[in-house]
């Protein structure tokens, strides 16, 4: 199996706490989080990792070089900020294989990732990881019929609901049409016209799921990801 790991944004809302650090190498537990992220995906089976880099990327290539806990490492470096999609479609320029998951550098999941590639085998559709949140307000939530996303809500919408864990596999040409170093949102500008003209698997999520990108949540990890780091 072979991942795309985000991990190359600013940070802005947690500037504060790590102000000289691109958020992924944000300290857990006195390790960097995107460290414990890839021993992760290791434990996982992943083979291969592709590191989408900008802010301080100088940072993470002399942590990590090109092979780190049994990973081969490779990394997609952008010039200027790519968005979401971009950033994938980069990364994508550097796969082997003929579908790769997506994850973000700045959330922990702990993803059942052999159940999401069997489902990957068996329909070839793109899919999005989806977790059950007791309040999907900070995050927009998706709307999910017979396994397949059929639309997502704005940020907002209180009550419990599945929400996108910001991870996905696709097919290593899904995003050909936008040109490398082309600027777009995988969520607004692929995705959700995608729901409308194709197939979108969801697959759900029961494991652990932390996003560090704000100050609260940050230090909520430090706790949760202990035995992690």
């Amino acid at each position: 199996m072979e991942a795309i790991v985000l991990a190359g944004g600013f940070g802005t809302r947690l500037r504060e706490m790590v102000p000289d650090l691109p958020k992924p190498m944000a300290p857990i537990g006195g390790k960097p989080f995107l460290e414990i992220l890839l021993n992760d995906l290791a434990r996982k089976g992943f083979k291969r990792v592709v590191l989408s880099l900008g802010y301080r990327a100088e940072i993470i290539i002399a942590r990590f070089g090109e092979r780190f806990a049994g990973l081969d490492i490779t990394y997609a470096v952008e010039d200027v900020p790519l968005g979401t999609g971009g950033a994938v479609r980069l990364g994508m320029s550097q796969c082997l294989g003929d579908h790769v998951f997506i994850f973000n550098g700045d959330t922990f999941l702990d993803l059942e990732a052999n159940a999401v590639e069997l489902l990957w085998q068996k329909h070839r559709h793109p899919i999005i990881v989806a977790r059950e949140v007791p309040d999907t307000a900070r995050y927009g939530r998706l709307l999910v019929e017979s396994g397949q996303v059929t639309g997502f809500t704005e940020k907002g919408v209180s009550g419990p609901g599945l929400i996108n864990a910001g991870c996905y596999v696709l097919g290593a040409g899904q995003l050909n049409a936008w040109p490398l170093n082309t600027p777009f949102s995988l969520e607004a500008d692929y995705l959700a016209h995608a729901v409308k003209a194709e197939p979108l698997d969801v697959f759900e999520t029961q494991g652990l799921f932390i996003d560090i990108g704000v100050p609260e949540d940050y230090l909520r990890a430090q706790t949760l990801l202990a035995a992690q780091a």
